[in-house]
């Protein structure tokens, strides 16, 4: 080999080697300022998200993670496609790797596909108090795309698949306004029972939480071996339910004790 050929293969080797070089400088930041632009802009949709009173808090962790992955994913293809990759073939074969891994995962994507529901259709929300049949009661904190946490009435934490949700029965507490409140009391058989209606109904119409509209009802419900069953029924506040509930239970013997109507003696169940 010549030197003039030497020569011309250096120029060659640095020209390509410059080439790469350039090509990867231009990838990685490519990737760098592509991920932090996606780091911004999640952050942005969060605070605009959460400071908006038109959008459910809910939706905000899904509204978050699907721009900033939106933004990677076509920073990668970006970053693929510098460096010479042919990224129609890749896409291809992330899609059939797409399809495998989706029927190894059945079980995951059904959580997936139950998140999106439970977004879509809201049977519950961030921030309200629900009872998921035989697997939680407690107040939302978060629905994400595979998992939902709720936070129960003694503190702690449970975390339940969305798929799991989905098919359960949801009682939510916090939709309406309103809810009802009910209790059940005793009245022997002999003891004046018109009279132990009245001082119900009045107990329930001068209470401060019960509403008037729907209006209280206080009636005989069933009978047992020694008793008559009283229900006594008031609407409140949503937000005053438990305090009402209470306050009946409380106000009730004491109410019919001062009408001289004698209550049978409670047994404690075993």
């Amino acid at each position: 080999m010549s030197e003039s050929d030497l020569s011309k293969f250096f120029e060659w080797a640095l020209g390509g080697f410059n080439a790469i070089a350039f090509d990867l400088v231009v990838a990685l930041v490519l990737l760098v300022v592509g991920w932090m632009v996606s780091n911004w802009v999640g952050r942005l949709v969060r605070r605009v998200a959460t400071r908006s009173t038109r959008i459910d808090p809910t939706i905000v962790p899904i509204a978050h993670s699907v721009a900033v992955w939106s933004i990677r994913v076509v920073v990668l293809v970006a970053v693929l496609a510098r460096l010479g990759v042919q990224t129609a073939s890749i896409i291809a074969v992330l899609g059939a790797a797409g399809l495998a891994i989706g029927l190894a995962l059945q079980g995951t994507l059904q959580n997936i596909a139950a998140g999106i529901m439970l977004l879509a259709l809201r049977p519950l929300r961030a921030g309200e108090s629900v009872s998921v049949a035989g697997k939680a009661d407690g107040t939302v904190d978060e629905v994400g795309l595979f998992l939902t946490r709720f936070k129960q009435s003694d503190g702690t934490f449970i975390t339940l698949p969305n798929s799991l949700i989905w098919g359960s029965p949801i009682v939510n507490f916090s939709r309406h306004d309103t809810r009802r409140a009910e209790i059940q009391v005793l009245v022997p058989y002999g003891e004046d029972i018109d009279l132990a209606l009245s001082e119900l109904r009045k107990m329930v119409d001068t209470h401060e939480l019960a509403l008037k509209d729907p209006e209280p009802l206080v009636m005989v419900s069933g009978y047992r071996d020694n008793a008559m069953l009283v229900t006594v029924r008031a609407w409140a506040a949503a937000s005053n339910w438990f305090e009402l509930q209470n306050d009946m239970n409380r106000q009730a013997q004491r109410v019919l004790k001062a009408a001289g109507i004698e209550l049978p003696p409670s047994r404690p169940r075993c």
